[in-house]
């Protein structure tokens, strides 16, 4: 009686084992299918959730429809299309720059997108694509005394919070009052109504408002090509980082990057960098 229970038990427990085997096995395919379905890292294997900026012209901004267009975003779809998504499958969200880099890192978004410049500081907490644009840090004033970085001691200097220029002028403009904006947007509208002297932002940015508004000039150029703008990802996910490199070394050697730098930066010297190579 005792062995007859013993033999059941025995029969039970080897039963019970190869359920959790074929289980174990089984979950283990569906892990593995999961990650091959979705081998970029994505929040959604099926969308490219990107945040960006609605004012910075013309790198990225909104038009009156909502639409994101820009330099960068036209870059970014071309990109994204080489590596097979349709424009439809990349949603685009705006935020304040400051914001940008901590939604990538947290999860929030996949890529972040916005004339982003490559530090060594904020590697520390994103990976980096490969550069795609490089360019100047300008003074945007309607102060003629403002000719030169020393013309700014004693003067309030708005900068957008997060950027290259805050960090720029923290080092270097001694002196100088810096005043801290979530956009370009409401750091002009306190240039203008004289809350700030000048403002410290991208030279193709600066340049499209000297063409809104005729009282503002651009006095000052510092180049910045040792921080090349870069398409923003979140720490680790290599496959993601890769594929858009691919994409960008395309989109450079087919002459794509070259026709849309023409098209939004028209006029502006090109780096050689990122035209096609023979």
């Amino acid at each position: 009686m005792n062995m007859m229970k013993t033999g059941a038990s025995l029969l039970t427990r080897t039963r019970a084992s190869v359920v959790a085997l074929a289980l174990s096995v089984l979950g283990a395919t569906v892990s593995s299918a999961a990650a091959e379905e979705n081998k970029l890292g994505l929040i959604d294997p099926n969308v490219i959730s990107v945040g960006t900026m609605g004012d910075a012209k013309p790198y990225t901004f909104a038009t009156t429809e909502g639409q994101f267009t820009g330099f960068d975003i036209e870059l970014f779809l071309n990109v994204a299309e080489r590596i097979g998504f349709k424009r439809d499958q990349v949603v685009f969200t705006g935020q304040e720059f400051s914001a940008l880099m901590p939604s990538v890192a947290n999860g929030r978004f996949d890529v972040a997108v916005a004339a982003i410049g490559t530090t060594e500081q904020r590697k520390k907490t994103v990976d980096f694509s490969d550069g795609y644009l490089a360019g100047y840090l300008s003074i945007l004033t309607a102060d003629e005394a403002i000719s030169k970085p020393d013309g700014l001691k004693g003067k309030r200097l708005g900068v957008v919070q997060g950027t290259l220029q805050e960090i720029y002028a923290q080092k270097n403009f001694t002196g100088t009052d810096l005043v801290k904006f979530p956009d370009n947007n409401s750091a002009v509208v306190a240039l203008n109504n004289g809350t700030v002297d000048a403002h410290f932002l991208d030279y193709e940015a600066a340049k499209d408002y000297t063409s809104r508004y005729d009282n503002l000039k651009v006095t000052v150029n510092i180049p910045s090509f040792d921080a090349p703008a870069g398409f923003v990802i979140r720490k680790g996910n290599d496959n993601l980082r890769q594929a858009l490199n691919e994409g960008l070394h395309a989109a450079m050697q087919d002459g794509t990057w070259k026709t849309l730098y023409q098209k939004w930066f028209p006029g502006s010297p090109m780096p050689d960098e990122y035209l096609p190579k023979n």
